[in-house]
């Protein structure tokens, strides 16, 4: 049986992930979709375009989705999904999970690949964000769980920016780029989004997401950001940050966020062992606290790019494509975490190059 594609949706209370779900739910696109809700979620999907008994942990929606909610774990419903499906009890074609408003995505994601037989049955496709526009700078001052929301998402969905200011759009797409420069944001109403833009992102498997992000290992494109798209963490002024005192606009002179990304990049390749050991090393003692890393590496002793991603302390490595004639090589790495020692970071891995 093929690996049955799974979507992590997750967001803050109130960002919209029930309206997006009942919008990607009800259309009309010819998928079958099994939906796992947390059942303390801050509504059920509507029992309008439920056509089942009230109380049944599985409900078959009329245009052949399916709702299902979490009673006992997490690896036991999908597991349960899964059995059914090869049974042949159940048809559908993918899984989109929504977790409740405080949860961290992280353990979530861990279970596809920390449980054998859900690795052998699931394929982890991407972790969605919903950042509500409105409310976003206090759930993102005070809530680590939304900063952490931000920190491992692969497409980060904005709603309700018709209720504020476009400077204060602006604002917080700067910040959520400071936090999580590798994802996608784009901005929705009313959960209207293309299947395009939700499914099938790929934000795990490696050598797909470079087919989708060949710009990766390209310089930072500065256009439309002005010099403010610095992923690598040098002093920034835009009004999105603390330190504000020139700027026209949103002043929200917010803490730093503990959520912070910064890019390592060089021109000399890596010596493949130090680096395994170095990564080894750093993944042991602040793995908790790395949200998400991914690079595209130049190794010596290959004539191919080396893709590296992991979550936490689960980290894996594939042979991507060739460096083609004349393509300069280098190695980028993003990291994406809580209160990471940067310098460290880098040092480390500076000390790892031929």
């Amino acid at each position: 049986m093929a690996l049955i594609p799974a979507t992590i949706l997750t967001g803050f209370l109130g960002s919209g992930k029930t309206t997006l779900l009942k919008r990607v739910l009800t259309e009309a696109h010819g998928q079958k979709i099994a939906v796992i809700e947390n059942e303390f979620g801050e509504e059920n999907i509507d029992n309008e375009i439920l056509v089942s008994e009230p109380g049944e942990q599985i409900i078959q929606l009329n245009n052949g989705c399916i709702c299902c909610s979490i009673r006992e774990d997490l690896r036991a419903t999908l597991s349960l999904l899964a059995a059914k499906k090869r049974k042949g009890l159940l048809d559908f074609d993918r899984v989109v999970i929504e977790t409740t408003g405080l949860a961290d995505p992280g353990p979530v994601a861990q279970t596809f690949f920390m449980d054998d037989e859900i690795a052998e049955s699931y394929l982890l496709d991407s972790i969605l964000t919903l950042v509500d526009a409105k409310h976003a700078a206090t759930q993102l001052n005070e809530r680590q769980e939304a900063r952490r929301q931000v920190g491992f998402a692969d497409q980060i969905f904005i709603s309700k920016t018709d209720l504020v200011e476009p400077a204060e759009v602006d604002a917080l797409i700067h910040r959520l780029k400071h936090m999580n420069p590798r994802a996608p944001q784009k901005a929705v109403h009313f959960g209207e989004v293309a299947l395009s833009e939700v499914f099938d992102l790929r934000g795990f498997n490696l050598n797909a997401k470079l087919d989708i992000d060949p710009d990766f290992l390209k310089e930072d494109d500065h256009a439309g950001h002005d010099h403010h798209d610095h992923a690598e963490g040098e002093h920034c002024d835009h009004p999105s940050h603390k330190h504000d005192h020139g700027h026209e606009g949103a002043h929200h002179h917010h803490h730093d966020d503990d959520v912070q990304s910064f890019v390592f990049k060089s021109d000399r390749p890596f010596d493949p062992a130090k680096l395994e050991d170095f990564l080894s090393a750093i993944v042991n003692i602040y793995g908790p606290r790395m949200l998400r890393y991914k690079g595209v590496l130049n190794m010596q002793g290959t004539e191919r790019k080396v893709i590296f991603q992991g979550v936490h302390q689960l980290m894996g490595s594939d042979l991507g494509p060739e460096w083609a004639a004349g393509e300069k090589r280098g190695s980028k790495m993003v990291f994406i975490g809580i209160e990471l020692p940067k310098d460290i970071f880098l040092q480390g891995m500076e000390q790892c190059l031929v």
